[in-house]
């Protein structure tokens, strides 16, 4: 007799869904014979099917002559030979068919049947095991930590979260399943399984511990990305900070954690700061398209062209539908393309991200000591003229939020090929149309006049 709660006696419970496995298992098989033996299998299928044994025998009969390697064949003909009541006839046929295909769960489903009937026990039993495998949570969770030896956590996660179900008040599972989400860096999905683990046994110690890690670190990672939604860099960079600091043994948080800094820094136009750390994340991950998009931004602000083009092609091979790195990208190249004209944040020696009042009071520095009034000499008031002139030009675009964005933007709104039907640039210009023109009449405290011969 089969001991209860054994193998056999729990495939009652399941017997059902495994005949539904059956049929589709039966159904989908059939592949790769020749014309002639899928003719026989057809024929026999339709002659089965209309209860005329003899015949669909006689069919299956060619279609095993005819392809001795098909386990379809073999298991059509063990079918009809139950039908018929010959089940000695049909175990050496099932055998064949598990020879041929060892996962074929049909076959071993029928021949453990048959084994049982026989008194085989043991044989049978084996047969049941194989079967009944994906429902024994013992099973599932032995091979679960074969999975994390081998270094495949996710897999394992699968065969325990169908352990968590299969057994009642599985903590075991839950806690293991916890564990292996936190290091993988999922604190979220970590968080979620452990609070079910508490669910079934409150005082579970192993659970509470890892509960309070858990949520202190998705704390931590959820008040930094409400800090980065409302613009407040330096405060979500120190606490990723944080992050690293209460998780130092996991490498995923301390490499995510960089990369949110990383976005920071470049979103904060803090581009050395943000060039050195995304520079960092990229040189473990160096086909992380975040850290590559960012580290673009930072290079544009330090004007660092070539690498920001570099940065942003790299990225589009990785996401080549991602708008924003096909604008990053044409941002960068148009540019380059202007910078090798006339750049107006050199002219004024600011930085792209200077504020207006830096731009004014460059521009006050440079007009006074490049007007024209300081030089005698012919040549180098010719010179001071032009640089006068393309001084002008830069605060009258830099301290215009408009021009400005066109000009950053890759445009120079005063040049005339840049502009559709535009004329020519209003300050290519000679200098006396620029005589009597006071550069430090923008609300500053200065007043000039300037006399000319």
């Amino acid at each position: 007799m089969v001991a209860p709660g054994s193998v056999t006696s729990r495939l009652g419970s399941v017997f059902p869904f495994l005949l539904v496995l059956v049929d589709l298992q039966y159904e989908g098989a059939e592949c790769g014979v020749n014309a002639d033996v899928e003719k026989h299998l057809e024929l026999g299928k339709k002659l089965l099917a209309a209860g005329q044994l003899a015949d669909a025998l006689s069919q299956f009969h060619a279609a095993v002559d005819g392809d001795p390697d098909n386990y379809i064949a073999y298991y059509r003909r063990a079918t009809v030979f139950l039908a018929m009541g010959k089940s000695k006839a049909a175990l050496p046929d099932l055998t064949k068919v598990i020879e041929l295909k060892m996962d074929f769960t049909a076959a071993r489903l029928q021949r453990g049947h048959l084994l049982l009937k026989q008194g085989k026990l043991d044989e049978a039993e084996d047969d049941f095991k194989k079967v009944v495998c994906v429902w024994d949570a013992e099973l599932r969770e032995l091979r679960a930590e074969c999975f994390i030896k081998e270094g495949e956590p996710r897999k394992a996660i699968s065969d325990l979260k169908a352990a968590s179900k299969l057994k009642n008040d599985n903590t075991e599972a839950f806690y293991k399943i916890s564990t292996l989400y936190y290091q993988l860096g999922d604190h979220e999905l970590s968080l979620s399984e452990v609070r079910e683990c508490l669910k079934l046994d409150q005082d579970h110690k192993r659970c509470f511990a890892h509960y309070k890690q858990v949520k202190k670190l998705n704390k931590l990672i959820e008040s930094a990305e409400e800090l980065i939604r409302d613009g407040r860099y330096t405060d979500a960079t120190s606490k990723y900070e944080s992050v690293m600091k209460t998780e130092p043994n996991i490498a995923e948080y301390t490499i995510r954690s960089k990369e949110r800094i990383c976005h920071c820094f470049s979103k904060d136009e803090k581009p050395v700061e943000a060039i050195r750390i995304c520079s960092e994340v990229l040189q473990v991950e160096p086909d992380n398209v975040n850290a590559l998009k960012d580290r673009a931004e930072a290079y544009l602000i330090e004007e660092m062209y070539d690498e920001a083009i570099q940065d942003y092609e790299t990225a589009q091979e990785h996401n080549e539908n991602d708008q924003q790195i096909r604008e990053g990208l044409e941002k960068a190249q148009r540019l380059l393309k202007q910078s090798q004209k006339r750049d107006y944040y050199k002219i004024l020696g600011v930085k792209r991200n200077a504020k207006k009042q830096e731009i004014i009071k460059a521009y006050r520095k440079l007009a006074l000591q490049w007007h024209p009034d300081n030089f005698q000499n012919e040549e180098e008031k010719k010179k001071a003229e032009k640089k006068f002139i393309d001084i002008a030009a830069a605060k009258e675009v830099l301290s215009d939020p408009e021009m400005r964005k066109k000009f950053d933007d890759g445009e120079d709104p005063l040049d005339a090929e840049s502009q559709q039907g535009g004329g020519g640039n209003p300050f290519h210009r000679s200098w006396n149309s620029w005589q009597g023109f006071n550069p430090f009449s923008s609300g500053g405290p200065f007043r000039f006049k300037f006399h000319f011969n």
